[in-house]
């Protein structure tokens, strides 16, 4: 008997170590975050990281974090100057400054809407720089590409490469990746188009044949549709839209994959989406936290005017299931 207490005693000790491991790694993540920000979230959105990433007089773009929620990537510009992407690391518990990534430091192009691959070895972005002309046809549009760098075994970013056909010869923003490698993004003839909106195209061992546009649940859903945050498992998928007649007003919304079928397009609620913009969601790897951009028009006291905007997090977990009891409802 006392063999089998013992026994008991131990499980119970190492059930109860492995638990608080779990939990530790846990709240580290949690941690990561609070040391940007005092306050964690919950149903009302905060401006993350401010006086840091959210700047009075800037306009915070995209941000993305690696699954270690060690490193981060967001973009962000002073008036009249281009974005550019920034990025930060924690070391030794406590987060570097911010400063321009290594590979986007020229003034002359824009860069921004980074996103992380789930493995965090590669990172996608929008960039205007130009092309090498041995990659270009006559039919290769200018403007705006989707490029990637990669990181070496020593944790060192590389150079810029550039997505190539089927991605070269169409407008395409926001490029973000699903676990299997399918890829969905912003795309049409141009900014504004008629054919503009939320595209993807599917991962054949590490090939692309084609490009693909949603349906009309998420396509047809006002206008100005554009970057879209694919969850890992592609079970839902967030893009922001400008439904109402006001300018400069986009909301943030959600589709539900349901056994292969995009549901109807939900918005967020009035919480997230208020009478000013917001656009450019992203969420955490662990699913808990919902991050994106909320900004509005603003004039000088010359009656000139500039755009300012912040970024904002918000529990994440709460407002999808919220979100899932409306789909059920349905």
């Amino acid at each position: 008997m006392k063999t089998n207490n013992l026994k008991q005693v131990r499980i119970v000790f190492i059930l109860t170590f492995l638990l608080g491991v779990i939990a530790s790694g846990q709240d580290n993540k949690k941690s990561n975050l609070t040391l940007l920000s005092n306050q964690i979230p919950k149903d009302t959105p905060l401006i993350f990281a401010p006086g840091i990433i959210s700047i009075e007089g800037h306009v915070s773009g995209s941000i993305t974090f690696n699954s270690a929620m060690d490193e981060l990537f967001f973009n962000r510009r002073k008036p009249g100057e281009s974005h550019n992407l920034y990025t930060m690391k924690l070391i030794d518990g406590k987060w570097s400054a911010p400063k321009p990534a290594s590979f986007s430091t020229n003034k002359e192009h824009l860069d921004f809407h980074p996103r992380f691959s789930l493995k965090g070895d590669r990172l996608y972005f929008g960039s205007t720089r130009p092309l090498n002309n041995t990659i270009t046809t006559s039919t290769t549009p200018r403007g705006l590409h989707q490029w990637y760098v990669e990181k070496d075994e020593n944790g060192v970013w590389g150079e810029p490469i550039v997505m190539t056909k089927p991605f070269l010869d169409i407008y395409i923003m926001c490029t973000t990746p699903s676990e299997n490698g399918n890829l969905y993004f912003t795309s049409g003839e141009g900014p504004g188009a008629n054919n503009e909106g939320i595209y993807y195209a599917v991962n054949q061992n590490g090939h692309y044949a084609a490009i693909e546009r949603m349906n009309d649940v998420i396509n047809a859903n006002g206008k100005w549709i554009a970057h879209p945050f694919v969850a890992p498992d592609e079970s839902y998928i967030l893009y922001d839209s400008q439904k109402t007649s006001e300018d400069n007003n986009s909301d943030v919304f959600i589709s539900f994959n349901k056994n292969g079928i995009w549901t109807e397009s939900y918005s967020l609620g009035p919480k997230i989406n208020t009478i000013i913009n917001e656009s450019t969601p992203t969420v955490t790897a662990d699913g808990k936290y919902l991050f994106f951009s909320r900004g509005e028009e603003k004039v000088r006291e010359d009656g000139s005017t500039y755009w300012t905007s912040y970024t904002y997090w918000v529990d994440f977990i709460q407002l999808k299931k919220e979100l899932l009891e409306k789909v059920k409802s349905n």
